[in-house]
């Protein structure tokens, strides 16, 4: 009897780590793809930034909210069809200004999310355009600014290092 319990604990054991290790790889998906958009917005890439958002929302699909804890379902519920909505709008549009505008909404609720989900493997950095009163993330603490690209690249600030949580 006590065998079967303690193989019935390291089977739920492992399942809990395969569900979260999911976890972190959607989490991983919409942090790079995140990422991807900023580069290309940074760049005045409007084909990249649509192509990055496309697989923004297609990340925005893979997660599970069922296996998250009650903090992380909670921002999950209040931010992720906001994050698909404006990642739909990036990608459906070539206008680089309106792809800028729903950036800035999405950068806003993904760094919501960000600080909640507990599971990002990158030290990411929250930077801010003075300019356009606006925030993003990075990966890098060099600003690359998104909602100027190559006319005003370096405007900005680090305003916050959000540490990788492995």
């Amino acid at each position: 009897m006590r065998t079967i319990k303690t193989f019935a604990l390291i089977l739920f054991m492992a399942f809990g780590a395969q569900v979260k290790a999911a976890d972190n790889a959607a989490i991983s998906h919409l942090i790079k793809a995140y990422l991807g958009m900023k580069d290309a917005l940074a760049t005045d890439n409007s084909k990249t930034a649509n192509a990055q958002a496309k697989l923004f929302t297609a990340a925005v699909k893979e997660v599970n909210a069922s296996t998250m804890d009650a903090a992380q379902k909670a921002a999950w519920t209040k931010y992720g069809q906001k994050l698909r909505f404006n990642g739909d709008h990036i990608a459906e549009s070539t206008d680089i200004a309106h792809q800028r505008e729903h950036f800035q909404k999405l950068s806003d609720d993904f760094y919501g999310l960000i600080k909640n989900m507990k599971s990002n493997d990158v030290t990411l950095y929250r930077q801010y355009c003075p300019m356009k009163k606006a925030y993003w993330l990075s990966a890098s603490d060099k600003i690359s600014n998104p909602y100027y690209g190559k006319d005003m690249d370096e405007c900005g600030e680090v305003k916050e290092t959000i540490k990788a949580v492995k």
